[in-house]
């Protein structure tokens, strides 16, 4: 039994129809495609604008012929109660619903509309086919975080249970972590690493240390795919070197889809099947490919909600080799994160605030940005901007959540802030630690 497809279809996501789709959008010739992206395009902003209330009162202006005419949507925009936000018809419990990881220090929570949510799947499950990696059948190893409260760990669990993978902790990147790591690769037939970038850095940065080569002691290992942060050119050397195998970089957004994925000839390619992306200036016009400028992004399946000429908050460039179905993203500037260095020594992906931060989040909007600093080896603030203050009972939620899943001794401060400051490329760093 095919376990992975089976979990899809149980949760209502036709996944046998979305591959079979996306058959038939990779079939079009140049001609057919661009007629293709044309449609999407206008099918899902006039969707949006008829049966859509939030997306009425954002797009007033909207000329339907004109595309430029379409207002660009950011994360603020959507930090307002989900049921504000769905189309009509549309419901949370009809919908797959999750939060974005906050990151970017923007959490809110998003929908999409069961078929949408199986052609984010077909598009994946594809991108991985390219390095002969199956979901139903590949046994993954997987440096993810995992929530530590029960119903969030066991639904975690369960997923990993269906998609044939072993969870590795991200929030313990010491060397008798690894160690028990490495004796688990040396005892089960992995195909492939998937996780996040610090934290599978770290793993090989380990491994250089020990001076073992990975799939010298994991034959079966075939690739290892990296994604959520910046990879760098020795990051990824380091790598390619103590694994053995080829690195797969890997740029999404839960919110939206898998956004880009480096083929066989190491070009980062574009999804263009269920995304539109385009590269703008400051002043929201489309910019030349090869020059430098914010990622906008439409989703063209996602009738639930609106993500219509979306701004992400990266900056990237588009190949001058792209074409409208082959884009090829030349570079993405940001998405990197720090890695903790705890009192005891022990280390921890910055990622790991994720799941920490998972607590301030509410679906009411009040927290609408926040950003983590590492002050000393135990001391830690956090700055949010909220409607109004966090409460004590909340601060000490919080607090007592980072001393249970990093270490005991940590002391959190929170500050509240009219706004908080960003990077020259206009993105807040989630998480900045100013201990050596």
């Amino acid at each position: 039994m095919q376990l992975f497809d089976f979990s899809l279809k149980i949760n209502g996501f036709d996944i046998d129809k979305a591959k079979s789709e996306l058959s038939k959008i990779h079939e079009k010739n140049n001609t057919e495609f661009e007629t293709y992206i044309t449609q999407r395009k206008n099918a899902i902003l006039n969707f949006h604008l008829k049966y859509n209330h939030f997306y009425k009162n954002f797009g007033k202006a909207i000329d339907t012929s004109n595309w430029q005419s379409v207002p660009v949507m950011t994360k603020q925009h959507l930090q307002q109660p989900l049921k504000h936000r769905l189309s009509d018809h549309y419901t949370p419990k009809r919908v797959y619903v999750n939060k974005t990881s906050g990151s970017s220090g923007e959490p809110f929570v998003f929908a999409k509309d069961k078929w949408c949510h199986a052609m984010t799947w077909a598009v994946i499950m594809n991108r991985f086919s390219w390095y002969n990696i199956d979901f139903n059948t590949s046994k993954q190893a997987r440096f993810y975080g995992i929530p530590l409260d029960k119903k969030g760990f066991y639904k975690e669990s369960l997923k990993d249970w269906f998609g044939n993978r072993y969870r590795f902790s991200v929030f313990d990147l010491s060397d008798s972590a690894f160690e028990k790591a490495l004796q688990k690769f040396e005892s089960t037939k992995f195909d492939y690493i998937n996780g996040y970038t610090s934290s599978v850095v770290q793993f090989a940065k380990f491994l250089k240390r020990k001076n073992v080569v990975l799939n010298q002691v994991c034959p079966t290992l075939k690739v290892c795919i990296v994604t959520s942060e910046m990879l760098f050119d020795n990051d990824k050397r380091l790598m390619e070197a103590q694994f053995g195998v080829p690195l797969v970089n890997e740029y999404g957004a839960s919110e939206l889809d898998l956004i880009a994925f480096q083929n066989k000839n190491e070009e980062w390619q574009i999804n263009s099947e269920t995304l539109f992306v385009e590269i703008l200036d400051e002043n929201d016009n489309v910019l030349p490919n090869g020059n430098e400028g914010r990622v906008v992004i439409t989703s063209l399946y996602n009738k639930a909600h609106p993500f219509i000429r979306y701004d992400i908050g990266d900056i990237g460039i588009l190949s001058t080799k792209s074409s409208l179905k082959k884009p090829i993203l030349q570079a993405l500037i940001g998405r990197t994160n720090d890695i903790a260095v705890l009192p005891s020594g022990k280390k921890a992906a910055g990622l790991t605030f994720y799941y920490i931060t998972k607590s301030v989040i509410e679906d009411d909007g009040n927290v609408a940005e926040f950003t983590i600093e590492q002050l000393k080896l135990d001391k830690f603030k956090i700055s949010y901007v909220g409607e109004f203050a966090l409460s004590d009972e909340k601060k000490s939620t919080i607090a007592a959540e980072m001393r249970r899943y990093l270490e005991d001794g940590i002391n959190v401060e929170f500050e509240r802030v009219s706004q908080l400051q960003r990077s020259k490329s206009g993105k807040l760093k989630q998480f900045t630690s100013y201990v050596n």
